[in-house]
């Protein structure tokens, strides 16, 4: 009997283990900072160019970036162009440029569901593209003005900012469907998961703050109000191995460096004007913070705080993706010479 038990178990497949639960809940929280800010760094960047790649489209507004690591297909928001750029780092050319992404801003490639997830804040929808026919799937609408895109694997759930709308738009991602709208008291800026806590993190611009989301309950879970020295919080990325949160305030034009292990302020420093996207090579430890003044600062983190390596300037440089495989930094810029291209550089320290 025991056998035959057994053996129907494995027949109807083992129960799935449950999701594991967000960690980051609590009371709300103050994220203080009484230090000073440094002066910002002078000292030539280490950035070597190596190309500066035509793309199609004319010379308007590029938005986010996200790298398909594993194809080497990176996927590039051309705002302006309302189209979605597909280049190859491996093979350093553009294999689609495609249509139909109105005023897009936010995109993330998910290999897990073999989908691109792409803001059209244009059709105020978000646009889902198979990754290998890149083809259009689904056209989801709702969100008044998507923007940042964040996706949780364990409930294969797709988490989107409403800027304007002051949401955060929940999508199943089995199903393409809205599961949930979560109201955020304030417009939101860049949403991000974090692998270490298992949350959702959403910077609320218009009121300091951070949400702490429990991904399967779709619920905010804590509130962390970060101090004034970074103000109008926008950018956001998880550094999930070393429990950090590096978080860009757009009106003080600072980077803040938060511990997830005490929610207290680590660092602020110094960055470009209104800054925007971020980006992490985990491998050498380099913070890429790209701004819209035309100012990427380079950062390099060693034990567990932010070190300034320098600015790196180009014209409307807001946007920045890295491969983590050949630590090649990639800047969309919208009109170098009359054209748009791909500008293509590699730390000139690293081996």
């Amino acid at each position: 009997m025991l056998t035959l038990t057994l053996m129907a178990l494995t027949l109807a497949g083992a129960p799935k283990a449950p999701a594991p639960a967000c960690t980051l809940g609590g009371p709300p929280v103050q994220a203080r900072w009484s230090g000073t800010i440094p002066v910002a760094s002078t000292a030539g960047v280490p950035l070597r160019l190596v190309a500066d790649v035509p793309l199609p489209g004319g010379t308007s507004r590029f938005d986010y970036q996200s790298l398909e690591t594993a194809t080497g297909r990176l996927f590039i928001s051309h705002m302006g162009a309302g189209q979605l750029v597909v280049f190859d780092v491996r093979a350093g050319r553009v294999i689609a440029n495609l249509d139909r992404f109105p005023t897009v801003t936010g995109v993330l490639a998910v290999p897990a569901e073999h989908r691109a997830y792409a803001s059209a804040t244009g059709d105020h929808a978000v646009v889902v593209v198979d990754d290998s026919t890149l083809q259009i799937v689904a056209r989801v609408a709702g969100p008044r003005f998507p923007d940042g895109i964040a996706y949780a694997p364990e409930e294969r759930r797709v988490f989107v900012s409403d800027e304007s709308g002051q949401q955060d738009f929940v999508l199943d991602a089995a199903t393409n469907a809205v599961v949930a709208r979560i109201e955020l008291d304030g417009e939101a800026g860049n949403t991000q998961y974090d692998p270490g806590s298992h949350c959702v993190i959403v910077a609320v611009q218009t009121t300091n703050q951070l949400a702490v989301i429990d991904p399967a309950t779709a619920a905010i879970v804590r509130r962390i109000t970060l101090d004034k020295a970074v103000r109008y919080p926008h950018g956001v990325f998880i550094d999930a191995p070393h429990r950090l949160a590096f978080i860009a305030g757009q009106e003080s034009a600072t980077l803040g460096v938060l511990d997830l292990r005490t929610l207290q302020l680590r660092q602020v420093l110094p960055i470009g004007s209104d800054p925007d996207v971020l980006a992490f090579d985990p491998a050498l430890g380099r913070l890429y913070v790209a701004a819209e003044s035309g100012v990427v600062a380079v950062l390099d983190e060693r034990d567990g705080s932010l070190a300034q390596l320098g600015w790196y300037r180009a014209p409307r440089a807001h946007s920045v993706a890295v491969d983590p495989a050949t630590h090649r930094v990639y800047l969309p810029l919208a009109d170098v010479s009359g054209h748009p291209v791909l500008r293509v550089l590699v730390p000139s320290d690293s081996h």
